[in-house]
């Protein structure tokens, strides 16, 4: 098949055309074919209802998100990095969740990374083409310096954006895992991936529009992928967010308020605590709990990977 300037394989329009005619997200709901005719409060309804569908549909792949977890998690705890690639809505939701990592869990910003297509610009202006270049896809990923540890994770509603598809096939060959994030069933991407997290969210409130219960999808999706990665990594206590960074007054409250909870400690005590750790929430925590010096709560967490619990446990059996 011919090539086009972006090193997209050209298809028809007829081609296209007929591609989109066969997927869920781009099929039209007739009972709404009318929606532009009702009340406001009525639309806002429909809305709320179309939304509530999308958390049970996530549910439905449950079993497959886990498996790509426990993947992704085997890979970052040997060093890898998480990478999410994608165009338009699902490029910039993957930049999102990849911005909100290092404030939340205390990542390297180098550790979870988004790329979109059509690069930064793209995350505040729509440059529709991007998602055509499949040479960018591998050209972006190779400016990266992608490796076998890494894992690529192709966001794409339909499932067959050029950009995502050639990101993760790229990924393939360069021996790193791939997850395919789709609204499709059957999708090219989900059948490049290792992992196909193919959520089916039927068609759209306004037909083709895939930022709203596919977008809605991608956002749940991304957030279960990084959080509970996060959590097999070892950077909570319990359900507390224990790697947090303390980089402002509202975090500075909730690192005090984190530790105190999972302490039962006083505010003075707690303010020891956090004073002597420098503010790290983890070691102010190992202190309280293992009744020990600061310098000593660091070398613990050091020996156990930086999981806090296994660390309370050491102290307590005084390791």
């Amino acid at each position: 098949m011919a090539t086009t300037d972006t090193g997209r394989a050209g298809d028809s329009v007829d081609d296209l055309r007929t591609d989109l005619a066969g997927l869920a997200t781009e099929s039209r709901r007739d009972d709404l074919s009318a929606i532009d005719g009702m009340g406001t409060e009525a639309i806002v309804l429909t809305m709320n209802a179309e939304d509530r569908t999308v958390a049970p549909a996530v549910g439905a792949a449950a079993a497959t998100i886990a498996a790509a977890v426990d993947a992704i998690a085997a890979r970052m705890a040997r060093g890898g990095r998480l990478i999410y690639v994608g165009a338009g809505t699902a490029g910039r939701l993957g930049v999102l969740d990849a911005s909100e990592c290092p404030p939340t869990f205390n990542t390297d910003p180098q550790q979870v990374i988004g790329l979109i297509a059509g690069g930064p610009g793209a995350i505040r202006g729509a440059v529709e083409s991007a998602e055509d270049d499949t040479r960018a896809a591998a050209a972006d990923l190779d400016d990266l310096g992608l490796c076998p540890e890494d894992t690529v994770v192709g966001v794409s509603a339909s499932g067959r954006t050029p950009y995502s598809v050639a990101a993760v096939r790229h990924a393939a060959e360069r021996g790193a895992l791939t997850v395919g994030v789709s609204s499709n069933p059957g999708s090219p991407l989900g059948s490049a991936a290792d992992h196909a997290i193919e959520v089916d969210t039927g068609p759209e409130l306004i037909t083709g529009s895939t930022r709203l219960k596919a977008g809605t999808a991608q956002k749940l999706v991304l957030n279960t992928l990084s959080t509970v990665t996060m959590i097999r990594l070892g950077k909570t206590y319990g359900n507390l967010m224990v790697d947090l960074r303390s980089s402002n007054e509202k975090l500075r409250a909730r690192a005090h308020r984190i530790v105190e909870m999972a302490t039962g400690a006083g505010d003075d005590e707690v303010d020891r605590a956090l004073s002597a750790g420098a503010g790290d929430v983890k070691t102010a925590i190992l202190t309280i709990l293992g009744r020990v010096g600061a310098e000593e709560a660091g070398r613990l967490l050091d020996a156990c990977g930086g999981r806090l619990r296994d660390a309370v446990e050491s102290a307590a059996r005084g390791d």
